[in-house]
């Protein structure tokens, strides 16, 4: 089958295919700043993301107040804490892991919901949460982006979103969805940290692929 002739040169696709491959959901951080020039790229990314009816419902707050970090360092560990309870018989094994780095990256984001996201109809008539895709895609760009520059990302989901709303003073209908801790690292993991860990491990494809009808179906 002849190649599209739109497709990237040899050595563009295999950056793309390795950033995807070498993509880390980082905890260790240095406390070497990121430079001014980098974080704008990184949130270009983000900001050129695919949304559904163009609708763009993501929202960006970076923190640089450091008694704000603590305070949502302290809602992440009440959170963790909690979600350790949860587990029940795998409370001792969450605890030993590291879930976070918010006071530890060279930078803090908040990525949320904008408001008034219910008057965007196109493509969320029957499937609302499209708006969440959305963020998760921009999110996603900003990770790609950090390991192309060398950069570590981890995405912090362990904290009440209302109560981190309120601590950011977010209008009515904006929603958090995630913290992001971006900066340098010593070494990125060389497998998913969760993988290495033994708290779980990748499906194979063929689990979660099935052809005209439900995988394993």
């Amino acid at each position: 089958m002849k190649p599209s002739a739109h497709r990237y040169s040899e050595l563009e696709r295999q950056a793309v295919y390795r950033a995807i491959a070498e993509r880390r959901d980082m905890r260790h951080f240095l406390p070497d700043p990121v430079a001014p020039e980098v974080l704008q790229r990184l949130l270009w990314a983000a900001h050129h993301a695919p949304s559904v009816g163009y609708m763009q419902p993501w929202r960006f707050i970076r923190i640089t107040d450091r008694a704000l970090r603590e305070a949502m360092h302290g809602l992440v560990e009440e959170e963790r804490l909690a979600t350790a309870r949860a587990l029940g018989e795998r409370e001792e094994e969450f605890m030993r892991l590291k879930v976070e780095g918010v006071l530890d990256a060279g930078e803090v984001l908040v990525v949320a919901l904008a408001d008034g996201r219910e008057r965007h109809v196109f493509g969320r008539r029957t499937l609302p949460e499209m708006d969440l895709a959305s963020v998760a895609c921009a999110i996603e760009n900003m990770w790609l982006a950090a390991r192309a520059e060398g950069l570590g990302l981890g995405w912090v989901s362990i904290f009440d979103p209302d109560r981190l709303a309120a601590l950011l003073a977010m209008p009515e209908g904006a929603r958090p969805v995630a913290i992001l801790c971006v900066g340098h690292v010593a070494d990125f993991y060389p497998r998913p940290m969760l993988e290495i860990e033994h708290w779980a491990e990748r499906l194979p494809l063929a689990e979660v692929l099935g052809e005209n009808r439900w995988p394993g179906g």
